[in-house]
């Protein structure tokens, strides 16, 4: 993860960042953005400890804020405002609470606290008064979200009515001389198209959707890189639950297994043997690899790359490993694509997509058997059998020492203490040990999740011209996955039999996200593909040069003109117009590749 990242999750999770007393900010300096200033005034005649927990930490041990001296003394603190926070006021000389809530606090504002005992009462109370109203945090967010529309309606009206111009018959005559531009060459164009694809010559159609989910996904993950603006629904999920960052690798690793049947499939239809398979996807997967090692452990903002790889732990990403996986899969049980349906029963028609890769499903079930019993039955000394919290002070701090259970022992039994140092959760539940959200494990689950996007390749082969039924089959396996995640995370965040967990890539997020990914694949390929409704722009561009932005953004990223140096710290504003633009510049130099012709394969 690059610096400025890490910048950004101490900020997005780190509710106590400076305190003073007399109510004044540490050395004058102006809130900035998602901060908030709280003065606690104490009126008792005994001095008082403030203490919080965020309301997003599961089971997290209580925090000192402040201290606050007795007799109309007064301190300061400077919090968070992402999450919800729980306070609560103790006397100092007992372990007994004059007074607990719980309240979101918003951006840019003054609020006092006052603790006092009424006249007519014995008990303390504490009330909360506003000085400084705050900001509007969303401001922002939506003035953006309303020029994007903008935008968009006019990507697509224009060139509507640009097409639609010659349809009427007086206005092809006032302005469509051009025979060039005749209604009458346009049709025998189309015919000539409609004769060449009858004759066998034209080439097989590129599906669009495909390329446009994989260039979603892609735009997503540069602006999430970039900081989102700032946004914590932007920015990785501290432990358990889902944010829009965790959606963009499920949706890369469910594209490459479609893309990997869909690709395997052609080559081998034109009879390519499985000796060149094997090799093509020997070179592929080294070479994703050196991208993978270069780009994931180094940016140029983090200095001379000699200094940083001395401290900095190498990671490698488990999306190569999980690529030749599945290449793997296709190639050895991976032939027959177009069976003969009308001599079985109807049932296992219906079902050959997946009957007929009964070994694929088979080495699927035998991982999946596999992650379920080392997760759940690998003894973890000092920790319990099938832990699968963030430890730390989380679960009432009975497991500091257990993050991650299973995923992190074995990570951390293997490479020692040579590991990620900087997971997302470690400000907020104050842990110690390192841990890698792309460990061992969780690349086990990515295959899975992988394989069902070899399912949706799969579906689409077998069922090629039948758009009905891909995506009714589309829509049966979305209701499956999302049923199994239901059930496994019992619509909870944190109180399922596997919650929904991007860190350990758990079950239930692997059904989750499959369910997501059939749904909006399906939804594209029935607007795009299928309807024509929409070409897939912008999102086509940035998905048919994937490689060429990743690395670009990678590498160029932190660069003016992608990024400056933020002036106006106090809201989000600047850093949500600097992330948006950065990735407007890559979808634009995408476009323009597009346009040359440019696309960098591997």
């Amino acid at each position: 993860m690059h610096s400025s990242r890490l910048r950004f999750a101490a900020l997005l999770f780190l509710p106590l960042v400076t305190c003073s007393r007399g109510g004044i900010i540490k050395n004058g300096l102006p809130l900035k953005m998602d901060q908030a200033l709280l003065t606690f005034h104490n009126k008792l005649t005994e001095p008082v400890r403030v203490f919080y927990t965020s309301d997003y930490c599961y089971k997290c041990l209580k925090q000192q804020l402040v201290t606050v001296k007795p007799n109309n003394n007064n301190a300061s603190a400077v919090i968070s405002t992402k999450f919800a926070l729980t306070l609560q006021v103790e006397p100092q000389t007992r372990n007994s609470a004059l007074c607990r809530w719980s309240r979101t606090y918003k951006e840019g504002g003054h609020y006092s606290v006052w603790m006092q005992t009424p006249a007519a009462s014995a008990d303390p109370i504490c009330s909360v008064s506003v000085d400084k109203s705050p900001n509007n945090v969303y401001l922002p967010l939506l003035v953006a979200a309303l020029l994007l529309a903008v935008i968009v309606l006019l990507s697509v009206v224009v060139p509507y009515i640009y097409r639609r111009r010659c349809t009427s018959k007086c206005i092809k005559v006032i302005c469509c001389q051009d025979p060039l531009r005749s209604v009458d060459n346009n049709q025998h164009k189309h015919e000539a198209a409609e004769a060449a694809h009858d004759g066998g010559e034209a080439k097989p159609s590129r599906l669009l959707s495909l390329d446009a989910f994989r260039g979603l996904a892609l735009t997503v993950m540069v602006f999430v890189n970039y900081g989102g603006g700032g946004y914590w629904f932007f920015q990785h999920a501290p432990w358990n639950g889902l944010t829009v960052a965790d959606l963009v690798m499920p949706w890369f690793v469910f594209i490459i297994g479609t893309s990997v049947v869909l690709a395997f499939s052609s080559m081998q239809r034109r009879g390519v043997g499985r000796l060149q398979l094997l090799r093509k996807i020997t070179w592929r997967t080294v070479v994703l690899l050196i991208i993978g090692f270069c780009f994931l452990n180094y940016s140029p903002r983090d200095g001379p790359p000699s200094a940083v790889l001395m401290d900095v732990p190498a990671r490698i990403t488990g999306l190569e490993f999980m690529f030749h996986f599945l290449s793997l899969l296709q190639t050895f049980w991976g032939q027959n694509q177009n069976p003969e349906r009308t001599s079985a029963p109807q049932w296992r028609s219906a079902a050959q997509d997946v009957l007929l890769f009964w070994p694929q499903w088979l080495i699927i079930i035998l991982l999946e058997t596999l992650w379920l019993c080392v997760t759940f039955l690998l003894p973890v000394p000092g920790c319990p059998a099938g832990y699968l919290g963030a430890g730390g002070i989380g679960d009432d701090g009975l497991y500091p020492n257990c993050t991650g259970g299973a995923a992190g022992h074995i990570d951390r039994w293997m490479f020692g203490d040579n590991m990620y140092r900087y997971p997302t959760w470690k400000e907020m539940y104050l842990t110690a040990l390192p841990f890698d959200p792309e460990g061992i494990l969780g690349t086990i689950n990515s295959i899975v999740m992988g394989f069902l996007g070899m399912q949706a390749g799969k579906i689409i082969i077998f069922y090629k011209g039948q758009n009905i039924h891909i995506l009714c089959r589309y829509l049966v396996w979305a209701v499956i996955l999302g049923i199994s995640a239901a059930i496994l995370s019992k619509c909870t965040r944190d109180g399922g039999f596997i919650p929904v967990n991007k860190n350990l890539w758990s079950l239930s997020y692997v059904t989750a996200m499959g369910c997501f990914s059939f749904l909006l694949l399906g939804a594209m390929f029935f607007i795009i593909d299928v309807n024509g409704w929409w070409r897939g722009q912008p999102f086509l561009y940035p998905g048919m040069n994937s490689i060429f932005v990743y690395v670009g953004h990678s590498l160029l990223g932190f660069y003016f003109p992608f990024s400056w140096e933020i002036g106006f710290q106090q809201s989000h504003w600047e850093l949500l117009l600097q992330n948006l633009w950065g990735t407007g510049l890559w979808v634009l130099i995408a476009f323009l590749l597009f346009k040359k012709k440019f696309f960098l394969k591997i």
